[in-house]
């Protein structure tokens, strides 16, 4: 089943700048976080990055990790 993605899911960050091993970016109210850069590789200052939660996928995952301990506890 699919589940909708709604914009509550989805935000949007500006890279303002990187200082040492982080990306200060400027969150959708206006505050300036701290990002590690290792998780937005081949980025620049300017870019626009989309952090989504995926539900769909974390659905997925729940079920196969509840199936896993399903099968461990088999009779």
């Amino acid at each position: 089943m699919l589940v909708h993605q709604s914009k509550e899911n989805v935000m949007k960050v500006i890279i303002d700048r990187f200082d040492g091993e982080y990306a200060v970016v400027e969150i959708e109210i206006g505050k300036c976080v701290n990002l590690p850069k290792v998780l937005l590789p081949n980025a620049n200052e300017g870019d626009v990055i989309k952090i989504e939660i995926d539900k769909n996928e974390t659905k997925n995952r729940k079920e196969h990790i509840q199936n896993l301990v399903d099968n461990v506890f088999e009779d």
